[in-house]
């Protein structure tokens, strides 16, 4: 889409457009009827660029909910977006922090969902991305929300920013490119490095960086956070000076309208080796990624059944945030022949599978199980891992408390 045809959307003509295109079945089998009907009453180009952000913005509903109706996009820009619930998470701490009397440097601003959220929650800001088109979505979105006399979005070169004058400075730098998602932070765009020094320059920073960031990328004295979403690991974040409180790393888990957080106990000890018990409990991947799994294992009185493999097991169920709990039926050295036999043993009918430390084919291996699951009603689930050099696999369901 070019600028242009981005900026007509903004025309009263444009949001009468996007009204009717929002009204109409964009699906794809129905999408050149809906185009063609449009183009009787609007311009080709108004038209295309309609049916873009209203696509869009049905994608965007499973990262912002209610709000991504009235918000504009790039699909490089949603890609990158913080979904709504770590957004206002972030800026929460933002706030705590300038207490209203800072603004906030960001770079590489995107679509401006961040600049959104910290404004919503009363810090001022200004956002930087080089490309004009996605400054002038963050801008619309700025407008959209009423915040736009708060924050501002220009073009600029995130390496050529000063962040003197700014009470903070945060990042959001480039983890994908057209072969995919980028793991190594010196090839993200810009380079880590590069970014966490203009940081540095300020009295606080934070840059968002992939989940699986290797922990000795984390420079000394900062603190860095796992963030998981309704048990689903979506990003990381570095953060820096004046924002670094704590300890040097962090699981948070936002479940539910609720913020968990999990730090590493300060007398740290490895948790112990032991046989399977009663319950295996699954610890969410931001506790995993954030190495404080012995930490979740103390909570529930577990232990690991191996040292390598992040799955705890116990002899008492205890509710905890930080891990999901499954009473263990049966512990069987792995073979398809013998899982078919419990699983009919235990008339199981509806089937979950997870692995861990396991090489196997998940859907091959639930085709080869579905025969032994045709006259069961139970719901059941079958872990897949090792202890040692052994595989084995669990047959659990979840606990009746």
């Amino acid at each position: 889409m070019e600028i242009a045809d981005f900026e007509a959307l903004l025309t009263p003509a444009g949001r009468e457009a996007l009204d009717a295109a929002a009204a109409s079945d964009v699906s794809e089998r129905a999408l050149l009827a809906t185009a063609s009907r449009l183009r009787s009453r609007y311009p080709a180009e108004l038209v295309g660029a309609a049916l873009g952000q209203v696509r869009l913005r049905a994608r965007a509903a499973a990262k912002f909910g209610p709000d991504a109706a009235r918000m504009y996009f790039t699909p490089q820009g949603l890609e990158q977006s913080t979904r709504a619930s770590v957004a206002a998470h972030r800026a929460a701490r933002f706030a705590e922090f300038t207490g209203g009397a800072g603004a906030v440097l960001e770079l590489c601003c995107g679509v401006g969902a961040d600049l959104v959220f910290r404004a919503r929650a009363g810090v001022e800001g200004t956002g930087v991305d080089r490309d004009p088109l996605t400054v002038a979505v963050a801008s619309a979105n700025l407008a959209a929300f009423g915040v736009d006399g708060l924050a501002r979005a220009r073009v600029g070169d995130a390496l050529d920013q000063d962040p003197a004058g700014f009470a903070a400075v945060f990042a959001d730098p480039g983890r994908r490119t057209a072969r995919g998602r980028v793991f190594d932070p010196r090839a993200y765009e810009p380079p880590l490095d590069a970014l966490l020094e203009i940081a540095s320059r300020a009295p606080a920073g934070c840059v968002k960086v992939a989940p699986g960031i290797p922990h000795e990328a984390v420079p000394e004295g900062a603190c860095a956070e796992w963030i998981s979403d309704e048990g689903e690991v979506k990003e990381a974040a570095i953060w820096l000076g004046g924002l670094a409180r704590g300890p040097a790393r962090r699981a948070t888990l936002l479940r539910g309208g609720l913020t968990h957080t999990l730090d590493p106990d300060p007398a740290p000890s490895t948790p112990p080796v032991r046989p399977w018990g009663r319950y295996l409990y699954e610890p969410d991947g931001a506790v995993i990624r954030a190495h404080l799994v012995g930490e979740a294992a103390a909570l529930v009185e577990g232990g690991l059944a191996d040292p390598r493999i992040a799955y705890i097991t116990s002899d008492v169920l205890k509710e905890t945030p930080f891990t999901a709990a499954y009473e263990v039926h049966e512990v069987i050295p792995f073979s398809v022949k013998r899982l078919k036999a419990a699983l009919r043993a235990h008339g199981v009918g509806v089937l979950t599978l997870k692995k861990r430390g396991f090489a196997a084919d998940l859907d091959r291996l639930h085709r080869d199980l579905r025969p032994a699951c045709a006259s069961g009603s139970a719901a059941g689930t079958v872990v897949l891992t090792r202890v040692g050099d052994s595989p084995v696999a669990l047959l659990c369901a979840k606990p009746k408390r």
